[in-house]
C-alpha cells in the first residue's frame, strides 16, 4: 500500500531493473482481473526480479512477462480506431503578477477538475497523431500523489488523471512515437503511458 500511495519507490525499482542509466521508462501500475500490475516500455529488456521480491509475489510463474512491442506498433494505420487507457500528469503554466514577463514559461499548476483534464488531453491529441471525439472518452480516475524525493526537502505533489475511451490514429508515425514515448510530464512517476488494444 506504500508503494502504491508513492510512486518513487517504483521508479527507484524500476532503474535497479534496467542496466543502463539516463533512459526514459515509461510505466504505470494498472488494476488488471483483480490485481495490481506493473507495465513498462522500455528499448530494453528489464531484471524484475529484484521488484517482484519488493512488490509482487516471488515464485509465482507468471510473476513477470515481457513481449515484444513490435508486433503492436508494427499494426499502427492512420485510421485505425483502438481503445486506450493513459495515465497522465495534465498541467498548464500561468505567470503570477509578480514574476519576469520576459520569462519563457510561468509556475507549473494541475488540471484539478475533469473538465479541465478532458480539455488538456483534447488539446495535445493531434501533436500525438490521434483525433477524440468529446464523448468517446473520460477521465475514470484522479489521484494526488505527494512523497518527498529521497526522504528529504519539500514534498512534491502530483495529480494522476486515468483517461479511457477510444480514438483515431490520423498520424501513424506521431502516435508511435506516443506509444512510445509517452504524452505529458512526470513521466519517472508512473505517468505518460499511452496503451491500446483493439
Amino acid at each position: 500500500m506504500k508503494a502504491l500511495a508513492s510512486p518513487r519507490l517504483f521508479h527507484g525499482a524500476i532503474e535497479r531493473a534496467f542496466p543502463t542509466h539516463g533512459v526514459r521508462r515509461l510505466w504505470r501500475l494498472d488494476p488488471l482481473r483483480g490485481r495490481w500490475c506493473l507495465l513498462i516500455v522500455s528499448p530494453d529488456v528489464p531484471d524484475l526480479s529484484e521488484a517482484v521480491v519488493q512488490f509482487g509475489f516471488p515464485g509465482l510463474p507468471d510473476a513477470c512477462q515481457t513481449r515484444d512491442y513490435a508486433p503492436l506498433l508494427a499494426r499502427i494505420r492512420a485510421g485505425g480506431r483502438w481503445h486506450f487507457r493513459l495515465t497522465a500528469n495534465p498541467t498548464h503554466s500561468a505567470k503570477s503578477p509578480n514574476e519576469d514577463p520576459r520569462g519563457q514559461r510561468g509556475t507549473v499548476y494541475p488540471h484539478v477538475t475533469p473538465e479541465h483534464q478532458r480539455q488538456w488531453l483534447l488539446d495535445r491529441a493531434e501533436r500525438h497523431g490521434f483525433a477524440l471525439a468529446k464523448d468517446d472518452f473520460d477521465v475514470v480516475h484522479s489521484q494526488w500523489h505527494v512523497f518527498r524525493k529521497g526522504g528529504e526537502g519539500s514534498p512534491v505533489r502530483l495529480l494522476s488523471a486515468t483517461f479511457e475511451g477510444l480514438l483515431s490514429v490520423v498520424d501513424a508515425d506521431l502516435f508511435t512515437a506516443a506509444l512510445t514515448g509517452g504524452i505529458g510530464r512526470a513521466k519517472a512517476y508512473g505517468m505518460g503511458l499511452l496503451t491500446v488494444v483493439r
